[in-house]
């Protein structure tokens, strides 16, 4: 059997960015990129539609930025690992990004070697920041560790979700308390078994009531 290959969605909304970054992928071996969108709400669409393995992400882009289409995206397809690259390096972006279930965090200097190597440590399950990043990203959680907030790899809303499942609501109570389908509600389910590593409802439930939640 041949080496498994990796498929890539390309969201960037500068056409030159787009090309030069589908040349660099498409020739790699291993590598196959099966979309590209210039904004966060074709890249929806693209995503759904290519199933790719990851998705390489810009964040400032028309329509919807960078950072919600990775939380939608990493919520209705929890096997899709995005990483973000772009020129945004300010330390709160960093961290959105990361809560909104993002596998990586490149910027645009980085080197070819570079983003294709994240590219395959993303899909591999490993989380990934530039060269540049990595110990501001270290200092980042280390300096907000005291604010001991419960699963950071959860976004705002699978936290809320899982607290709510853990005090034993069920998906349509979920729904009507935060005001969402029941359908986004188990999309966001799936999405936190996925990064807890939970594989069913009560293992989730098991690990947020060990954290503190479900408790109010």
């Amino acid at each position: 059997m041949g080496e498994q290959v990796i498929r890539v969605v390309v969201v960037d909304d500068h056409q030159i960015v787009r090309d030069g970054l589908v040349s660099l992928l498409g020739a790699l071996d291993g590598m196959a990129v099966v979309g590209t969108a210039a904004g966060g709400r074709d890249a929806l669409r693209v995503v759904a539609e290519a199933a790719p393995d990851v998705v390489v992400m810009d964040i400032q882009m028309p329509h919807l930025d960078g950072i919600e289409a990775t939380r939608r995206v990493t919520a209705q397809q929890p096997g899709v690992r995005v990483v973000m690259l772009t020129m945004n390096e300010d330390d709160d972006t960093i961290l959105a990004a990361i809560r909104a279930g993002a596998s990586g965090y490149l910027l645009k200097g980085s080197g070819a070697e570079e983003v294709a190597n994240a590219v395959r440590a993303a899909h591999a399950g490993g989380m990934v920041f530039g060269a540049t990043l990595a110990g501001r990203v270290a200092d980042l959680f280390a300096g907000r560790a005291t604010v001991a907030v419960p699963f950071p790899e959860l976004t705002d809303r699978e936290r809320a979700v899982l607290d709510l499942l853990a005090a034993g609501r069920s998906n349509d109570a979920i729904a009507r308390a935060l005001f969402v389908s029941s359908k986004t509600v188990r999309n966001t389910v799936s999405a936190i078994y996925a990064k807890l590593h939970a594989p069913d409802r009560a293992a989730a439930i098991i690990k947020a009531r060990e954290a503190g939640l479900g408790r109010a």
